[in-house]
């Protein structure tokens, strides 16, 4: 049992934001829930599924949701608008976003650099897919005001885009990207962060995707369900590891899996090896997002950011020294 909470303790009502929730980048929050670990926790979790990780943090920050499931990198990019965001534990260590050129377009889309004058789907502008996209443009000399950004969100809504050619190109995330590369097998991909050897080409060393994280406020105000929260994520992380694709699949609520079982298996396999063994930011990985964003956006490179104050592992830590591992 984790310490701190009695069984017969009445649970604590915590709303989780989440930027896109059948995106397996995001299936830790969702797996938790379907193992009862939150509850285990003792919280009363509700999930509220949102088009991208922009939404998300609107929702938190407008007070509709207390927690945002998301990408960090948000956090690095709110504090040179100075909103204090602090993410306790991360359960993706790279961030699996891929670059790939419409089916259609294949013939006129080579490379990034002929990106230029084109339209690029990303799941919502201002969410963590747009920051990626931008900037490989500009790591590859394109102006990103040259190119029409267009929301069209994570599951079968951007693959639909894609397919009908309504887009050049997309920033998409798995299960979607196989399950495009399912029906086209020559698809071009421009960019893949998918496995460490991808991120560390792209970023020069581990990159954190998906994290759970809150204002500064919140979390200094909310010590017990923070900790629950990153016990629960934590034994979640330790579920994932000791289990089959198979199994963590037939967890999950079937309209996440989707018709297509076998597309779904193959995009997990895909993704397992993103997903954190132990929770915990790493300061090179923070570093990262740091300089990806004081390249992309001249806000950030000149708001002097102290990268420090945007995460904290003292949770996981904590953790740690009180729960050992909650895998079953």
């Amino acid at each position: 049992m984790i310490s701190g909470f009695q069984p017969a303790q009445a649970q604590t009502k915590v709303t989780i934001a989440v930027g896109g929730g059948a995106c397996l980048c995001y299936l830790p929050t969702v797996l938790a829930k379907q193992l009862g670990e939150y509850e285990k926790a003792g919280l009363a979790i509700e999930l509220v599924d949102l088009k991208g990780g922009s939404d998300a943090l609107k929702a938190v920050l407008g007070g509709s949701a207390d927690v945002v499931s998301g990408y960090f990198d948000h956090c690095v990019n709110l504090a040179a608008k100075k909103q204090e965001l602090v993410s306790f534990v991360v359960y993706d260590r790279y961030p699996g976003l891929v670059l790939l050129v419409s089916p259609s377009h294949t013939a006129d889309v080579k490379s990034i650099k002929d990106l230029a004058g084109k339209k690029v789907g990303v799941s919502a502008p201002g969410s963590s897919t747009d920051f990626f996209l931008k900037y490989l443009l500009k790591k590859n000399g394109v102006d990103p005001a040259s190119v029409a950004v267009i929301g069209v969100g994570l599951g079968g809504t951007s693959v639909a885009a894609m397919e009908q050619g309504q887009i050049d190109a997309a920033v998409m995330l798995d299960p979607s990207v196989t399950v495009l590369q399912g029906s086209h097998p020559d698809l071009r991909i421009l960019s893949d962060t998918r496995t460490a050897k991808d991120t560390f080409e792209v970023f020069a060393g581990e990159y954190p995707g998906g994290a759970l994280y809150s204002t500064a406020a919140w979390v200094a105000g909310h010590d017990k369900e923070v900790q629950a929260l990153t016990d629960a994520m934590l034994g979640t992380l330790a579920w994932i590891h000791a289990h089959s694709p198979q199994e963590i699949m037939a967890k999950m609520p079937p309209e996440m899996v989707g018709k297509n079982t076998e597309l779904y298996l193959a995009a997990l396999k895909n993704t397992i090896p993103m997903y954190s063994e132990t929770g915990k930011m790493d300061p090179k990985g923070a570093d990262a997002v740091l300089a990806m964003f004081s390249e992309s956006s001249p806000e950030v490179a000149k708001a002097n950011i102290d990268v420090t104050k945007t995460y904290t592992n003292t949770f996981v830590d904590r953790a740690g020294k009180t729960t050992g591992s909650n895998a079953k």
